[in-house]
């Protein structure tokens, strides 16, 4: 356990270090804000075009909600399995992270940590430009906290377990492995429902978006910041779904999540060394 703690510690500040020290601190906090603030205006804009300014609908609130957390899954996702892209074809350094004290598994968490900590800052920032300029504003004293803190957090921790499972994937990749994570995050933004309800998609592919445990995720952020209700009357095809059985459904997959990533990430890890692909840099 000691040993884990501090693989996942060290690995968290090396990443925060990769992520922040690529410039000055004054450009990359300008980035920090533009970045997310230009994000949402694209959907803003879309959502202009679409409803003719029709800014009061409640839909708008519950499709702000879910972009602004969303930004947490590509955050993640890449954050932790880039991070096999990044140590070996770019640094060549995760052949001596494999013969070091460490524990990857914790290493790679770790990774995902740093990014998940300039996600926060983009999904604050997001949230906060909703509620000054757009009119997103949940009622502070009417939040449920409980159930806000709750999702977050069980809803981060299966996304770092995924993000191992992806990194198996990366580990025996050979070509355009540097793409898988953002080609699962942009299919998971179409299927969870991040910027339009499930309900509007062909029934077969509603189907696809339940089986999804981001869809749950941000199903319960929703609830808790804009109001259970509020967010049912909405028919947005989890409306059925009363909100302990949507925190159980989150909780039981991201305990599957964790099963999952252990057994397929060291079945990975077993080819990668028969191979000869935990050094290999590939140049592409």
């Amino acid at each position: 356990m000691h040993e884990s703690a501090r693989s996942l510690k060290v690995a968290a500040w090396l990443g925060w270090q990769i992520e922040s020290n690529w410039t000055e601190p004054f450009l990359f906090l300008t980035y920090s804000i533009l970045k997310p603030v230009a994000s949402a205006l694209i959907l803003v804009f879309m959502y202009l075009v679409i409803s003719q300014g029709n800014f009061n609908n409640p839909l708008f609130a519950y499709i702000y909600v879910g972009n602004a957390f969303f930004i947490y899954v590509g955050a993640v996702l890449l954050g932790v399995s880039n991070t096999i892209v990044d140590d070996r074809e770019h640094y060549g350094m995760l052949k001596y992270i494999y013969v070091s004290p460490i524990q990857v598994y914790f290493y790679l968490l770790g990774r995902g940590m740093a990014k998940t900590m300039t996600a926060t800052i983009a999904v604050v920032i997001t949230l906060a430009f909703g509620a000054i300029a757009l009119g997103v504003r949940p009622d502070f004293f009417t939040i449920d906290w409980p159930l806000l803190i709750i999702t977050l957090t069980v809803g981060l921790a299966g996304l770092g377990f995924m993000g191992i499972l992806l990194a198996g994937i990366l580990l025996i990749t050979a070509r355009h492995n540097d793409i898988v994570g953002e080609a699962v995050a942009g299919a998971l933004y179409l299927l969870c429902g991040a910027v339009f309800p499930i309900s509007v998609m062909p029934d077969w592919l509603q189907w696809a978006g339940r089986a999804i445990p981001i869809t749950y995720w941000l199903e319960g952020l929703r609830r808790a910041l804009l109001g259970t209700e509020l967010v049912q009357k909405l028919h947005t095809g989890l409306e059925d779904f009363s909100t302990p059985t949507i925190l159980l459904i989150l909780l039981g997959s991201t305990l599957l999540a964790i099963l999952l990533s252990i057994g397929f990430y060291r079945w990975c890890e077993r080819r990668a060394k028969e191979k000869g692909l935990i050094d290999m840099q590939t140049m592409y």
